[in-house]
Protein backbone atom coordinates (compact mmCIF):
# COMPACT_ATOMS: atom_id res chain seq x y z
CA UNK A 1 0.00 0.00 0.00
CA UNK A 2 2.84 2.38 0.90
CA UNK A 3 4.57 1.55 -2.43
CA UNK A 4 1.38 2.41 -4.37
CA UNK A 5 1.08 5.70 -2.46
CA UNK A 6 4.74 6.54 -3.20
CA UNK A 7 4.32 6.01 -6.94
CA UNK A 8 1.05 7.95 -6.89
CA UNK A 9 2.74 10.88 -5.11
CA UNK A 10 5.75 10.69 -7.46
CA UNK A 11 3.41 10.78 -10.46
CA UNK A 12 1.62 13.84 -9.05
CA UNK A 13 4.91 15.62 -8.34
CA UNK A 14 6.29 14.89 -11.80
CA UNK A 15 3.14 16.16 -13.50
CA UNK A 16 3.90 19.69 -12.25
CA UNK A 17 5.75 22.07 -14.60
CA UNK A 18 9.27 23.37 -14.03
CA UNK A 19 10.12 27.07 -13.97
CA UNK A 20 13.13 28.39 -15.90
CA UNK A 21 14.89 31.37 -14.31
CA UNK A 22 16.66 32.56 -17.46
CA UNK A 23 19.92 34.20 -16.35
CA UNK A 24 19.97 34.12 -12.51
CA UNK A 25 20.80 37.53 -11.04
CA UNK A 26 20.40 39.30 -14.39
CA UNK A 27 16.62 39.11 -14.77
CA UNK A 28 16.37 42.90 -15.14
CA UNK A 29 18.64 42.71 -18.20
CA UNK A 30 16.81 39.87 -19.96
CA UNK A 31 15.51 42.12 -22.75
CA UNK A 32 19.02 43.36 -23.58
CA UNK A 33 20.57 39.90 -23.22
CA UNK A 34 18.00 38.54 -25.67
CA UNK A 35 19.33 40.72 -28.54
CA UNK A 36 22.57 38.76 -29.24
CA UNK A 37 20.76 35.44 -28.76
CA UNK A 38 18.01 36.45 -31.18
CA UNK A 39 20.58 37.62 -33.75
CA UNK A 40 22.56 34.40 -33.32
CA UNK A 41 19.44 32.25 -33.83
CA UNK A 42 18.37 34.15 -36.97
CA UNK A 43 21.88 33.86 -38.43
CA UNK A 44 21.90 30.14 -37.56
CA UNK A 45 18.64 29.59 -39.45
CA UNK A 46 19.76 31.63 -42.47
CA UNK A 47 23.32 30.28 -42.68
CA UNK A 48 22.52 26.60 -42.27
CA UNK A 49 19.45 26.80 -44.52
CA UNK A 50 21.57 28.45 -47.22
CA UNK A 51 24.19 25.70 -47.02
CA UNK A 52 21.49 23.01 -47.26
CA UNK A 53 19.76 24.71 -50.19
CA UNK A 54 23.04 25.23 -52.04
CA UNK A 55 24.13 21.60 -51.65
CA UNK A 56 20.64 20.42 -52.63
CA UNK A 57 20.45 22.51 -55.83
CA UNK A 58 24.01 22.13 -57.11
CA UNK A 59 24.59 18.56 -58.33
CA UNK A 60 28.36 19.15 -58.42
CA UNK A 61 28.21 19.29 -54.61
CA UNK A 62 26.62 15.84 -54.29
CA UNK A 63 29.79 14.38 -52.80
CA UNK A 64 30.59 12.87 -49.36
CA UNK A 65 32.26 16.01 -47.97
CA UNK A 66 29.22 18.15 -48.76
CA UNK A 67 26.83 15.50 -47.44
CA UNK A 68 28.66 15.66 -44.12
CA UNK A 69 28.47 19.48 -44.17
CA UNK A 70 24.72 19.15 -44.83
CA UNK A 71 24.36 16.75 -41.90
CA UNK A 72 26.13 19.26 -39.69
CA UNK A 73 23.75 21.99 -40.89
CA UNK A 74 20.68 19.84 -40.09
CA UNK A 75 22.07 19.03 -36.64
CA UNK A 76 22.72 22.71 -35.93
CA UNK A 77 19.18 23.68 -37.02
CA UNK A 78 17.62 21.05 -34.72
CA UNK A 79 20.08 21.77 -31.91
CA UNK A 80 19.50 25.54 -31.84
CA UNK A 81 15.72 25.24 -32.36
CA UNK A 82 15.50 22.93 -29.34
CA UNK A 83 16.93 25.73 -27.16
CA UNK A 84 16.59 29.23 -28.62
CA UNK A 85 12.78 29.70 -29.01
CA UNK A 86 12.03 28.80 -25.38
CA UNK A 87 15.04 30.81 -24.18
CA UNK A 88 13.79 33.89 -26.06
CA UNK A 89 10.26 33.32 -24.69
CA UNK A 90 11.72 33.47 -21.17
CA UNK A 91 13.65 36.66 -21.98
CA UNK A 92 10.87 38.45 -23.88
CA UNK A 93 7.58 37.21 -22.42
CA UNK A 94 8.69 35.95 -19.00
CA UNK A 95 7.27 32.59 -20.12
CA UNK A 96 9.19 30.56 -17.55
CA UNK A 97 6.92 27.55 -17.28
CA UNK A 98 7.92 24.36 -19.08
CA UNK A 99 6.01 21.13 -18.56
CA UNK A 100 7.74 18.04 -17.21
CA UNK A 101 7.62 16.14 -20.53
CA UNK A 102 8.76 19.14 -22.63
CA UNK A 103 11.72 19.70 -20.30
CA UNK A 104 13.05 16.18 -20.81
CA UNK A 105 12.28 16.21 -24.53
CA UNK A 106 14.39 19.37 -24.80
CA UNK A 107 17.16 17.72 -22.79
CA UNK A 108 16.96 14.60 -24.97
CA UNK A 109 17.37 16.64 -28.18
CA UNK A 110 20.30 18.62 -26.77
CA UNK A 111 22.26 15.58 -25.61
CA UNK A 112 21.32 13.33 -28.52
CA UNK A 113 22.37 15.81 -31.19
CA UNK A 114 25.53 16.67 -29.27
CA UNK A 115 26.44 12.99 -29.60
CA UNK A 116 25.35 12.93 -33.26
CA UNK A 117 27.46 16.01 -34.04
CA UNK A 118 30.48 14.39 -32.43
CA UNK A 119 29.94 11.36 -34.68
CA UNK A 120 29.63 13.52 -37.81
CA UNK A 121 32.80 15.45 -36.91
CA UNK A 122 34.59 12.11 -36.57
CA UNK A 123 33.25 11.08 -39.99
CA UNK A 124 34.46 14.37 -41.49
CA UNK A 125 37.96 13.80 -40.13
CA UNK A 126 37.92 10.33 -41.71
CA UNK A 127 36.72 11.88 -44.99
CA UNK A 128 39.67 14.30 -45.01
CA UNK A 129 42.06 11.49 -44.06
CA UNK A 130 40.99 9.35 -47.03
CA UNK A 131 40.93 12.35 -49.42
CA UNK A 132 44.48 13.42 -48.54
CA UNK A 133 46.21 10.18 -47.53
CA UNK A 134 44.54 7.78 -49.98
CA UNK A 135 43.02 9.93 -52.76
CA UNK A 136 43.00 7.21 -55.43
CA UNK A 137 40.60 5.08 -53.37
CA UNK A 138 38.46 7.97 -52.11
CA UNK A 139 35.53 7.35 -54.49
CA UNK A 140 35.44 3.63 -53.72
CA UNK A 141 35.76 3.98 -49.92
CA UNK A 142 33.35 6.90 -49.42
CA UNK A 143 30.42 6.35 -51.74
CA UNK A 144 27.21 8.37 -51.34
CA UNK A 145 25.21 5.44 -49.85
CA UNK A 146 28.02 4.73 -47.40
CA UNK A 147 28.12 8.40 -46.38
CA UNK A 148 24.37 8.35 -45.64
CA UNK A 149 24.81 5.11 -43.68
CA UNK A 150 27.50 6.79 -41.55
CA UNK A 151 25.12 9.67 -40.83
CA UNK A 152 22.30 7.29 -39.86
CA UNK A 153 24.71 5.30 -37.68
CA UNK A 154 25.71 8.51 -35.85
CA UNK A 155 22.02 9.28 -35.29
CA UNK A 156 21.29 5.74 -34.07
CA UNK A 157 24.28 5.90 -31.71
CA UNK A 158 23.09 9.21 -30.23
CA UNK A 159 19.51 8.01 -29.75
CA UNK A 160 20.68 4.63 -28.44
CA UNK A 161 22.90 6.00 -25.68
CA UNK A 162 20.61 8.87 -24.63
CA UNK A 163 17.31 6.96 -24.40
CA UNK A 164 18.38 4.95 -21.29
CA UNK A 165 19.62 8.18 -19.65
CA UNK A 166 16.24 9.86 -20.22
CA UNK A 167 14.47 6.80 -18.77
CA UNK A 168 16.66 7.00 -15.66
CA UNK A 169 16.10 10.74 -15.25
CA UNK A 170 12.33 10.71 -15.78
CA UNK A 171 11.95 7.90 -13.22
CA UNK A 172 13.35 10.15 -10.46
CA UNK A 173 10.94 12.17 -8.28
CA UNK A 174 11.60 15.93 -8.46
CA UNK A 175 10.31 17.41 -5.22
CA UNK A 176 13.03 19.79 -3.90
CA UNK A 177 11.83 22.75 -5.95
CA UNK A 178 10.40 23.35 -9.44
CA UNK A 179 12.78 26.23 -10.23
CA UNK A 180 15.62 25.49 -12.67
CA UNK A 181 18.37 28.15 -12.35
CA UNK A 182 18.99 28.11 -16.10
CA UNK A 183 17.67 29.29 -19.48
CA UNK A 184 16.86 25.74 -20.61
CA UNK A 185 16.56 22.28 -19.06
CA UNK A 186 20.26 21.79 -18.41
CA UNK A 187 21.00 18.23 -17.32
CA UNK A 188 22.93 18.85 -14.09
CA UNK A 189 20.69 21.73 -13.01
CA UNK A 190 17.60 19.50 -13.35
CA UNK A 191 19.18 16.49 -11.59
CA UNK A 192 19.94 18.67 -8.56
CA UNK A 193 16.16 19.06 -8.08
CA UNK A 194 15.66 15.30 -7.58
CA UNK A 195 14.80 14.19 -4.06
CA UNK A 196 16.04 10.66 -4.71
CA UNK A 197 19.61 9.45 -5.21
CA UNK A 198 20.63 10.19 -8.85
CA UNK A 199 23.96 8.32 -8.62
CA UNK A 200 22.97 5.70 -11.22
CA UNK A 201 22.03 8.31 -13.84
CA UNK A 202 25.12 10.37 -12.93
CA UNK A 203 27.39 7.35 -13.37
CA UNK A 204 25.74 6.41 -16.66
CA UNK A 205 26.00 9.95 -18.08
CA UNK A 206 29.67 10.18 -16.99
CA UNK A 207 30.54 6.84 -18.63
CA UNK A 208 28.67 7.69 -21.85
CA UNK A 209 30.19 11.18 -22.12
CA UNK A 210 33.70 9.85 -21.45
CA UNK A 211 33.40 7.00 -23.94
CA UNK A 212 31.77 9.06 -26.70
CA UNK A 213 33.91 12.18 -26.45
CA UNK A 214 37.06 10.25 -25.53
CA UNK A 215 36.78 7.70 -28.37
CA UNK A 216 35.78 10.28 -31.00
CA UNK A 217 38.54 12.67 -29.90
CA UNK A 218 41.23 9.97 -30.04
CA UNK A 219 40.25 8.93 -33.58
CA UNK A 220 39.98 12.56 -34.73
CA UNK A 221 43.44 13.37 -33.34
CA UNK A 222 44.84 10.22 -34.98
CA UNK A 223 43.24 11.15 -38.35
CA UNK A 224 44.63 14.67 -38.34
CA UNK A 225 48.01 13.43 -37.17
CA UNK A 226 48.16 11.13 -40.20
CA UNK A 227 46.90 13.97 -42.43
CA UNK A 228 49.60 16.33 -41.13
CA UNK A 229 52.29 13.73 -41.76
CA UNK A 230 51.06 13.22 -45.35
CA UNK A 231 50.74 16.97 -46.00
CA UNK A 232 54.31 17.60 -44.88
CA UNK A 233 55.49 15.05 -47.47
CA UNK A 234 53.83 16.85 -50.40
CA UNK A 235 56.46 18.26 -52.79
CA UNK A 236 54.60 21.48 -53.64
CA UNK A 237 54.26 24.23 -51.04
CA UNK A 238 51.04 25.37 -52.72
CA UNK A 239 49.55 21.88 -52.34
CA UNK A 240 50.60 21.79 -48.68
CA UNK A 241 48.96 25.16 -47.99
CA UNK A 242 45.77 24.16 -49.79
CA UNK A 243 45.48 20.95 -47.75
CA UNK A 244 46.20 22.77 -44.49
CA UNK A 245 43.60 25.47 -45.27
CA UNK A 246 40.94 22.82 -45.91
CA UNK A 247 41.76 20.98 -42.68
CA UNK A 248 42.18 24.21 -40.71
CA UNK A 249 38.48 25.04 -40.93
CA UNK A 250 37.60 21.52 -39.79
CA UNK A 251 39.99 21.66 -36.84
CA UNK A 252 38.71 25.08 -35.71
CA UNK A 253 35.11 23.86 -35.56
CA UNK A 254 36.15 20.70 -33.70
CA UNK A 255 38.09 22.72 -31.14
CA UNK A 256 35.10 25.04 -30.70
CA UNK A 257 32.77 22.06 -30.23
CA UNK A 258 34.89 19.97 -27.85
CA UNK A 259 36.61 22.72 -25.83
CA UNK A 260 33.35 24.68 -25.51
CA UNK A 261 31.51 21.57 -24.34
CA UNK A 262 34.18 20.63 -21.80
CA UNK A 263 34.35 24.20 -20.47
CA UNK A 264 30.58 24.34 -20.07
CA UNK A 265 30.48 20.94 -18.33
CA UNK A 266 33.34 21.66 -15.91
CA UNK A 267 31.90 25.06 -14.98
CA UNK A 268 28.67 23.28 -14.02
CA UNK A 269 30.50 20.58 -12.05
CA UNK A 270 33.02 22.82 -10.24
CA UNK A 271 31.04 26.00 -9.76
CA UNK A 272 32.23 26.99 -6.32
CA UNK A 273 33.01 30.71 -6.11
CA UNK A 274 31.70 31.32 -9.65
CA UNK A 275 28.72 33.63 -10.16
CA UNK A 276 25.65 31.61 -11.33
CA UNK A 277 25.04 33.91 -14.29
CA UNK A 278 28.56 33.20 -15.63
CA UNK A 279 27.89 29.43 -15.72
CA UNK A 280 24.53 29.96 -17.42
CA UNK A 281 25.86 32.41 -20.01
CA UNK A 282 28.75 30.08 -20.94
CA UNK A 283 26.30 27.16 -21.38
CA UNK A 284 23.88 29.33 -23.40
CA UNK A 285 26.59 30.61 -25.72
CA UNK A 286 27.96 27.08 -26.19
CA UNK A 287 24.55 25.91 -27.43
CA UNK A 288 23.85 28.92 -29.68
CA UNK A 289 27.15 30.28 -31.07
CA UNK A 290 28.74 27.15 -32.70
CA UNK A 291 25.58 26.44 -34.80
CA UNK A 292 25.87 30.00 -36.16
CA UNK A 293 29.62 29.73 -36.86
CA UNK A 294 29.57 26.30 -38.50
CA UNK A 295 28.08 27.44 -41.84
CA UNK A 296 30.45 30.41 -41.88
CA UNK A 297 33.53 28.25 -41.33
CA UNK A 298 32.52 25.23 -43.42
CA UNK A 299 30.29 26.90 -45.99
CA UNK A 300 32.34 30.00 -46.75
CA UNK A 301 35.75 28.34 -46.61
CA UNK A 302 34.71 25.56 -48.99
CA UNK A 303 35.20 27.28 -52.33
CA UNK A 304 32.53 25.37 -54.25
CA UNK A 305 29.78 26.40 -51.79
CA UNK A 306 31.07 29.97 -51.69
CA UNK A 307 31.06 30.19 -55.51
CA UNK A 308 27.57 28.72 -55.73
CA UNK A 309 26.14 31.13 -53.12
CA UNK A 310 27.86 34.10 -54.80
CA UNK A 311 26.52 33.18 -58.25
CA UNK A 312 22.99 32.81 -56.82
CA UNK A 313 23.12 36.33 -55.39
CA UNK A 314 24.56 37.72 -58.64
CA UNK A 315 21.67 36.21 -60.65
CA UNK A 316 19.19 37.87 -58.31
Amino acid sequence: MEEVTFFHNQSNINSLPFLLMGIPGLEALHMWISIPFCFTYIMTLLGNSMVLLTVRLDKSLHEPMYYFISMLAVIDLIFSTAVAPKMLAVFWLDSREICFEACFIQMFFIHTFTAVESGVLLAMSFDRYVAICNPLRYNTILTSPRTIQIGLLSLARGVGVMTPLMCLLTSLPYCKTRVIPHSYCEHMAVVELACDDPSVSDLYSLIVATLLVGTDSVFIIFSYGMILRSVMRLPSQEARLKALRTCGSHVSIMLLFYIGGLLSMYLQMFSSGLAPHVQVLVADFYLTVPPMLNPLIYGVKVKQIQDRVTSSFCKD
